[in-house]
């Protein structure tokens, strides 16, 4: 039994089901091919973004493994009048997590959260479990009581 990451550890302390999957990281991987080693469908794979706006605000978006992050819509939703990317180096003292890893259940603070409207499409979305090599699966709606994401339009 492999030890859980923190991000398990805080769906246990709320009774959330949840399966979590483990898999070789070795090598870096996108997302998409992270979508095919578990092979699952990559429009229900999400990745975890971190981005920080014009207000020095941080925001967290959730997308579909092989799409891109809309900056404007994103902006937009977070009421903000841009947003970029938070800088590789600059994710683990913000957010405790690395690059590739990064979850949004576990964050050292607790950031606005937005995820693409496509999560609703799906039973269950599987995204990063807090570290390479390891993610999660579950309800959209048990995501939003564990971590109150908001559903946009982000892509």
């Amino acid at each position: 039994m492999e030890a859980k990451t923190n991000a398990m550890r805080i769906l246990d302390k709320n009774k959330i089901v949840y399966k979590h999957y483990v898999y070789d990281a070795a090598t870096a991987l996108s997302g998409v091919e992270v979508a095919d080693r578990l092979n699952q469908n990559p429009a229900q794979v999400f990745k975890t973004l971190v981005t920080v706006g014009k207000s020095k605000q941080h925001y967290v978006y959730m997308i579909p493994v092989a799409q891109e992050l809309d900056l404007k819509k994103a902006a937009e939703c977070a009421g903000e009048k841009s947003v970029e990317m938070v800088k590789s180096k600059e994710l683990l003292p913000l957010t405790g997590y690395i690059h590739g890893g990064c979850s949004p259940i576990g964050m050292k603070k607790v950031f606005p959260t937005f995820i693409d409207e496509s999560a609703q499409n799906f039973e269950s979305i599987i995204f990063s479990g807090g570290k390479i090599g390891c993610q999660v699966e579950l309800a959209l709606s048990d995501l939003q009581k564990v971590v109150g994401v908001k559903v946009a339009s982000l892509i």
